[in-house]
């Protein structure tokens, strides 16, 4: 029997599986096991600096940049889904300064046991995403599967030149988040049914929203690094920054924006696996400041969907990008800066 489409689709991950990328540190026990990487020149950004897409160079003037992303449902509308999978993959073109023009759908899908029109609804919900990206849909693959997951491969555009990469941050930059975190914590909480309406549209809306606005404002400027807060969390990403950039991070703690009762449902437990995760690979990278309690390092490395953008400015610029991001209706704030000391290791203060 069919099931209807009011059905809660964060409740079919098998064994409440959450989605959520392989942890860091498996991941790097894999990927250093893989042949050295390519030697090509026209391969501009690859797996060296752990950026968020791949760059490759077509010719002097036009590069394409490359990427996928895709995972088992993170809220229940099926809408609301497909809108948080592309949104979520279609950030890593911004993250790298490109431009997205085209994309291929991934589905997993139990088309036996559930109704076709939640999947209609969640390629809805991604197609009118890339509309607003400005993006093409051009195709995708699917097979049967027993739990629904959902992503894009996604093929953007850039001028080789103006490539944006993890690894260039400076000593001296400030650093800007254009979203609020917490979104992890807070979107175990709705699969445990712990959200009201209002929180569960609030935290949508921020998964929802594309990274475009931030993207096409600090085109303009000279931006030095740029990475999106994603699987790894806030401190995840801000440590690979520092290791690429062989510099070091400075964080304010109390500067950084934090959605709303993230604080008080993780102090009742609820704390995603892959946060956990991702502390326990940051031991060594981080440090945080004495008396900090083991909740708030925990939101500070919690695994974040469709999160914003981290960006490390020249301290003269930052605050004139900070205002315009704000005049743009970006959530942004400044959180911390760039150091010479301590290479490659993020401090918390």
């Amino acid at each position: 029997m069919k099931q209807s489409s009011s059905i809660r689709l964060t409740s079919l991950s098998s064994k409440g599986g959450c989605g959520c990328k392989i942890g860091p540190a498996d991941l790097e026990e894999v990927i250093r096991k893989l042949p050295v990487a390519s030697t090509d020149p026209n391969l501009l950004v690859g797996l060296d600096t752990s950026d968020d897409a791949g760059v490759y160079r077509l010719t002097d003037d036009l590069a394409i940049v490359q990427t996928l992303d895709f995972f088992t449902p993170i809220v229940d509308d099926p809408y609301s889904f497909g809108q948080v999978a592309a949104a979520n993959a279609i950030s890593d073109i911004y993250a790298m300064g490109g431009k997205p023009i085209t994309a291929l759908n991934i589905v997993a899908f139990p088309i036996s046991t559930l109704d076709k029109e939640i999947l209609t609804d969640i390629l809805r919900g991604a197609a009118d995403k890339l509309k607003e990206a400005g993006a093409t849909l051009v195709g995708g693959h699917s097979i049967d599967d027993k739990e629904p997951k959902f992503g894009l491969a996604v093929t953007g555009v850039v001028h080789p030149s103006k490539v944006r990469t993890n690894a260039g941050a400076k000593a001296g930059d400030k650093l800007i988040l254009t979203k609020p975190i917490g979104v992890g914590i807070l979107t175990s909480s709705l699969k445990k049914g712990l959200l009201s309406e209002e929180e569960i549209s609030n935290v949508t809306k921020v998964m929802t929203t594309l990274n475009k606005t931030a993207a096409e404002t600090m085109s303009s400027y000279e931006v030095h690094a740029c990475t999106d807060v994603t699987g790894f969390g806030l401190l995840g990403h801000a440590s690979e920054m520092a290791k690429g950039s062989n510099v070091g991070l400075r964080i304010q703690k109390e500067n950084v924006p934090i959605l709303n009762r993230v604080r008080e449902l993780a102090e009742q437990g609820v704390i995603p696996g892959g946060t956990k995760n991702n502390f326990a690979h940051l031991e060594g990278d981080v440090t945080f400041p004495n008396g900090m309690d083991q909740i708030d390092q925990w939101i500070l490395c919690d695994a974040v969907t469709s999160g914003g953008l981290l960006i490390s400015i020249a301290s003269e610029e930052a605050e004139n990008l900070l205002k315009d991001l704000k005049m743009n209706g970006v959530d942004a704030h400044l959180i911390g800066e760039v150091t010479a000391e301590e290479s490659g290791h993020v401090v918390v203060e």
